[in-house]
């Protein structure tokens, strides 16, 4: 069975500057798949460059064993989506909630767009009273959880996550991953989720790369990182450094 997700040599280069160095990883149909590495180390290139923000100079993404070529058309952007790290600067501030919802399902031409804006808002535990609130008015978890139904509303398979929790205090990052939690559970979606936070990897993802400076360091399983198990100084370092800084919040 083909991967829902596969990288192969993937390289990207700005400005002769190498920010991903030829890296390979295959995500499971169902997985939550974790990358982690210090700032810099090209986790999130990585996501955009998949998601075709980034530009690839060299190698190849494949999507349920499908290559994916230079441009993203339609059919790519059904399949996967991406959240971003930051809720306050990813949604437009002069959109209200309902129409940030509208404008992926109008680009796809989906015509049954009030249910599917009602149940995206519900799916996120968000009610049809947020629908015409403007993002300036809303939480930071608010704006997130708008950012997730905005991401959900096409029914993708595949869920990029770039650090969705880094911006919001401990106790909203719980519900936030409890909620992305549910919704993977619920649709059997696939994650690739960056994150520097070793303990919220653990607890979301079943395999992680760790990364640095744009190339992989080691493959672990979420079991491996939580046992130490790991066999190189870099990760060992990771390690020691998250020491200490326990996630609040997150029965």
């Amino acid at each position: 069975m083909s991967a829902a997700l596969a990288i192969e040599g993937l390289r990207v280069v700005y400005d002769g500057h190498h920010a991903l160095k030829g890296v390979s990883l295959d995500v499971a149909q169902g997985e939550s798949y974790g990358l982690v590495g210090e700032s810099g180390s090209g986790k999130s290139t990585l996501l955009r460059a998949i998601a075709g923000l980034a530009p690839v100079t060299e190698g190849e993404v494949s999507v349920d064993g499908e290559r994916v070529g230079p441009g993203r058309d339609k059919a790519f952007y059904r399949k996967v989506q991406m959240v971003f790290q930051d809720p306050y600067g990813s949604l437009h501030p002069r959109h209200t909630v309902d129409r940030l919802l509208l404008e992926p399902l109008a680009i796809h031409g989906f015509t049954d767009i009030e249910a599917r804006i009602l149940r995206a808002l519900d799916e996120v535990g968000l009610g049809s009273g947020f629908r015409f609130r403007y993002s300036h008015q809303l939480s930071g978890g608010q704006r997130q959880r708008v950012a997730i139904a905005r991401a959900l509303i096409l029914e993708p398979s595949i869920l990029l996550l770039d650090e969705p929790t880094s911006a919001l205090d401990a106790s909203v990052q719980a519900e936030v991953l409890n909620l992305l939690e549910q919704v993977r559970s619920d649709r059997g979606l696939t994650f690739l989720m960056v994150s520097h936070d070793l303990a919220i990897v653990t607890h979301m993802c079943e395999r992680l790369t760790v990364m640095q400076n744009g190339q992989e360091v080691e493959r672990l399983s979420a079991s491996d990182l939580a046992a130490r198990t790991v066999t190189k100084d870099y990760t060992r370092n990771l390690l020691t450094a998250s020491e200490g800084f326990v996630r609040e919040g997150s029965a």
